[in-house]
């Protein structure tokens, strides 16, 4: 990937980062946390990857997303914004009532939203589904699901893991957004999911790794993905929980709280710096 390409991308993922901490502030509520650290990954699907047009969001041959992890809206909604499928200014009547934003991914109010999700290890299934209804229709369009670490933890995830390799989907790619942190705390602790690769693969995945804050590393799973045949993919994407904003880094107690005044303002100071320094 070009120099520019990659300064493109890096300005718009700084950008879904304001977006994501401006919505949570105003919502006085959410899930900064894991929007953050999927920020690269979202930017890279929207601006890179998927074939989808905001002034067409219905398209039948438009590819499929599925935030699986539904409870990171906030970074679904301002990568929306970012691509034009609504203005940026709804980010700040998140969760608000009669607001279009609401707290977990809604198909049926907010434009470019695939599958309303928010019970983890449900998104996967009907990604799979998805997946599934394409084959037999003999359509190109692809399927992409997020999931969050945490979330493997549902037997669901396996589930549907199993009905998609069974199927052979090998147009279903799945990325786990590894930032090692849960509601309660390290993952490994809660209920540990290692070794994550070895499961996949012996659930008949392709399974590919990458550096989820790094676009050449995330370009190169995702051309992987494209070649493989007859099976499901998954990209085991490492990150950085709260990535991007100090204080929230690494910090699991910022999984699901909003920022104060001062901690909003120091955030969107620590972002605004970044993305100026990218620019």
């Amino acid at each position: 990937m070009d120099a520019e390409k990659i300064k493109s991308l890096q300005v718009t993922a700084a950008n879904v980062r304001l977006g994501i901490v401006t919505g949570v502030f105003h919502a006085k509520s959410g899930h900064p946390g894991g929007s953050l650290s999927a920020a690269d990954i979202f930017t890279y699907l929207y601006f890179n990857e998927l074939n989808i047009d905001p002034k067409n969001p219905k398209a039948p041959d438009r590819d499929r997303f599925v935030l699986s992890k539904g409870h990171c809206a906030p970074g679904l909604y301002a990568t929306l914004a970012q691509r034009g499928f609504f203005s940026p200014d709804e980010l700040k009547k998140l969760r608000h009532i009669g607001a279009m934003l609401q707290g977990h991914p809604d198909m049926k109010g907010t434009p470019g939203v695939d599958m309303s999700t928010g019970s983890l290890g449900q998104g996967i299934s009907a990604a799979a589904g998805m997946a599934l209804a394409a084959k037999m229709d003999g359509a190109s369009y692809r399927i992409y699901a997020l999931l969050g670490d945490g979330e493997i933890q549902e037997g669901q995830v396996w589930e549907a893991a199993m009905f998609a390799a069974h199927h052979g989907l090998d147009n279903l790619c799945l990325i786990v957004d590894c930032n090692g942190l849960q509601i309660d705390g390290d993952v490994e602790k809660v209920a540990g999911i290692a070794p994550l690769d070895e499961k996949f693969q012996s659930f008949g995945f392709q399974v590919l790794t990458a550096d989820g804050h790094d676009f050449n590393s995330l370009e190169a799973a995702f051309a992987a993905v494209k070649s493989c045949v007859d099976k499901p993919s998954v990209i085991l994407a490492k990150t950085v929980k709260g990535k991007g904003v100090s204080f929230m880094e690494n910090q699991a107690g910022w999984h699901g709280k909003a920022p104060n005044q001062e901690q909003y303002e120091q955030a969107m100071a620590e972002l605004n710096a970044a993305l100026e320094k990218i620019s």
